[in-house]
This record gives C-alpha cells, sequence and structure tokens, in this order.
C-alpha cells in the first residue's frame, strides 16, 4: 500500500481533514497520515464538526496533532500550502494542494475546503498508477 502524508504547520485543521478524508474515500489504496512542523493540544473544532457532519467521521476518536518526527517512511508528501518553508521529507513524489487555511472562517469556506480536498484525493488517486512509475 502507498503511504501518503499530508503535512501542514500546525496540523490541526487542513492536513487532518485530508488524513480523515483520504482514509474514508482511498483507504484501499493509500496508508494515510498527517503531521506538522508544530502541533496543537486541539483539532480545528470545526474542522471535527465539520467532517463528522458531512461525513460521520469522528477525527478525534483516531486522529491527533503530530510532529513530521512521529511520521513512518511515506511515499507521497503532499504540502497543503502554507507558504513556509516545509523541512524536506524524504519520498517518491511531492506536490503542495494550495489550499488557504479556513480557519475563523464560516462554515461554507470550511465546505469548500473539504470539497476541494475531495477533488485533490480522488484526482490523486486516478494517477497514482502514473506516480508509482516515477
Amino acid at each position: 500500500m502507498v503511504k501518503i502524508a499530508f503535512i501542514c504547520v500546525h496540523n490541526s485543521c487542513r492536513s487532518q481533514m485530508a488524513e480523515a478524508l483520504c482514509r474514508h474515500l482511498a483507504g484501499d489504496v493509500f496508508e494515510c497520515y498527517s503531521a506538522g512542523t508544530e502541533t496543537r493540544p486541539q483539532m480545528n473544532q470545526d474542522a471535527v464538526r465539520l467532517i463528522k457532519q458531512i461525513y460521520n467521521i469522528d477525527m478525534e476518536k483516531t486522529q491527533y496533532s503530530k510532529l513530521l518526527s512521529d511520521l513512518p517512511p511515506v511515499d507521497i508528501v503532499v504540502t497543503m500550502g502554507c507558504h513556509v518553508a516545509c523541512p524536506h521529507l524524504p519520498c517518491k513524489h511531492r506536490e503542495d494542494w494550495g489550499l488557504e487555511d479556513p480557519t475563523g472562517k464560516d462554515d461554507e469556506v470550511f465546505r469548500n475546503t473539504i470539497c476541494m480536498i475531495q477533488e485533490k484525493i480522488f484526482d490523486l488517486r486516478s494517477r497514482l498508477s502514473d506516480i508509482r512509475t516515477l
């Protein structure tokens, strides 16, 4: 199985949502992780609420904020678009999704971010055979 890590600064919102959605939507092909260069004691509660409301996934039961050093070796690294220098994480494929942080914004912004994450997971899954040949 291909190991994928979603990386963001605090590992509390976008990367956590991506981990949960990837496991839910593509867990048959990806082993999903998320991490950050820093951690937060609690995940973004709007992200937790909306992922539970839309997908019936309780992120707080299976996920927590982690550091890059907590990750196993991965095949794919996806950065969320944090606009900071991300430390090098060895991988076979890397891409940046350029997603704005919805923290502090209304539910519509969160829902749009969730929708973009879902679309990007489906796209990544469809490109997986191409990525494996890199």
